[in-house]
């Protein structure tokens, strides 16, 4: 089962805290569940939950003098709206040399002209 199927039969709860953890970049489980406002255990279910549909990592840390453990997103959600006008592909993707004569090229650069 990849990533975005496991995504979306997750509870609204491991929802928020997956969402929580990707909009921090990486957050420490005794913030984590402060932040979801739900009890420690509660959000050690939900870390549990997300640790094993292998949606995030955690590793072993100390903040503010004290043994915790820091959240991670196993990927970071990569924005490729960026490399697209439209429905089209960016043409610099995969070549090496880009010929801005092409048609490929000025249809994505009107397009991008007609989105805005």
């Amino acid at each position: 089962m990849d990533a975005s199927s496991i995504e979306s039969e997750l509870s609204d709860d491991e929802q928020r805290g997956l969402e929580l953890i990707h909009e921090t970049g990486g957050i420490h489980q005794s913030e984590f569940w402060k932040q979801l406002d739900c009890s420690s255990r509660k959000g050690s279910r939900i870390v549990e939950s997300l640790l094993t549909d292998e949606l995030i990592k955690r590793s072993e840390t100390v903040y503010n003098s004290r043994k915790t453990y820091f959240l991670e997103p196993k990927a970071k959600h990569l924005d490729f709206r960026l490399l697209m006008a439209s429905d089209m592909l960016s043409p610099f993707i995969g070549d090496d040399d880009v010929d801005i004569q092409r048609d490929t090229f000025t249809q994505w650069i009107m397009q991008l002209a007609y989105d805005e």
